[in-house]
């Protein structure tokens, strides 16, 4: 379904009160789609699926596509844009010169950092190798916002576990050089209401309040387990039957994130509902440690119920607020 600016609008103002937007917020979304260059942002692929792009793109009412593209005025994403190789970067280099101060920036997937970055060449800049790692840091110091899309560029995520390449988080790469505090957005893929919501947010309000893992408190606030319609059912002992997984390996009572409330695939779904599975904690910095399947009951006295978890002392609730510069606050999480 694609939908024009005043049918935009209208979603925005029925989703006013979801979204915290007072009137005059409305205004501001209004003036800003208005102008054709308002706010600009680029997107940046790195060690990924592409899962967090294609989870936007999934998106509906509004579809992700439409907003980004038409509204939000998107001047380079990898899957999107119609330019490629020298078009491509020059598109990239003269938003980030044009815009300086004023772009957001958006990464997505872990940065390769060994042999200066060479394992992740995202095009050829001047007859030489532009490495995603060399991307981040000229465009991470000029963007207005930078945001950590997903748990593989907030956390590290399933890309992290690397010999070889170096994998580094965006707050580890670009500690202290960008001009507010970097927001991640963790959850395996980026859920598509998060991301718009903060980029609407970003919009009308500027800096979101963050948490100490540098993410937005208004989506990450309280434990999967208790908003889980499961959590006050039987504990049972296999995946499949009704009841709370609690007991054979679900992160759940563990897990800081928004996935009863929101729900995926345009609110129809989520990893246990519907799915019968427990939730793996994708969202947490230690994604993904083990074990994910417990054997049964029996064996619960021998895992730790926060493993691959943020843990009861770790939510971190209001700790890093607006306006702040660096890393997000990420002193932990097992990176």
């Amino acid at each position: 379904m694609q939908i024009n600016r005043r049918d935009f609008l209208k979603w925005i103002t029925a989703s006013a009160a979801a979204l915290g937007l007072t009137s005059l917020d409305l205004v501001k979304v209004e003036q800003a789609l208005a102008a054709s260059t308002s706010p600009p942002v680029i997107w940046l692929q790195g060690a990924m699926c592409t899962g967090c792009s294609i989870s936007l793109l999934n998106a509906a009412n509004p579809t992700i596509d439409d907003v980004l593209l038409n509204k939000v005025s998107v001047k380079y994403h990898p899957n999107l844009a119609a330019a490629a190789g020298d078009l491509a970067v020059t598109s990239i280099i003269d938003t980030s010169d044009k815009y300086a101060g004023e772009f957001i920036l958006c990464i997505e997937g872990g940065i390769p950092t060994g042999v200066n970055g060479k394992y992740c060449v995202i095009a050829d800049k001047g007859g030489k190798d532009w490495t995603m790692l060399d991307a981040v840091n000229e465009l991470g110091s000029k963007a207005k916002y930078v945001i950590a899309v997903g748990t593989c560029a907030a956390f590290g995520g399933v890309v992290k576990p690397s010999t070889y390449t170096g994998i580094k988080t965006v707050a580890q790469v670009l500690k202290g050089k960008t001009k507010n505090t970097i927001i991640n957005l963790p959850s395996c893929p980026v859920h598509p209401n998060v991301m718009v919501g903060t980029i609407v947010t970003l919009l009308t309000k500027g800096m979101p309040r963050l948490d100490r893992y540098g993410r937005p408190v208004e989506y990450y606030t309280t434990y999967v387990h208790n908003n889980c319609p499961r959590r006050h059912t039987t504990m049972v002992d296999q995946y499949g039957k009704f009841g709370c997984y609690k007991g054979i390996g679900c992160k759940g009572p563990s897990t800081v994130f928004t996935c009863p409330l929101l729900k995926w695939n345009n609110g129809v779904n989520w990893c246990i509902d519907k799915a019968n599975m427990q939730c793996i904690s994708c969202a947490s910095p230690t994604f993904p440690a083990g074990p994910f399947y417990y054997g049964g009951m029996g064996d619960m006295g021998s895992h730790s119920m926060s493993s691959g978890g943020m843990g009861s002392g770790e939510m971190g609730s209001g700790g890093t607020t607006s306006g702040g510069t660096g890393s997000g606050g990420m002193s932990s999480g097992g990176m």
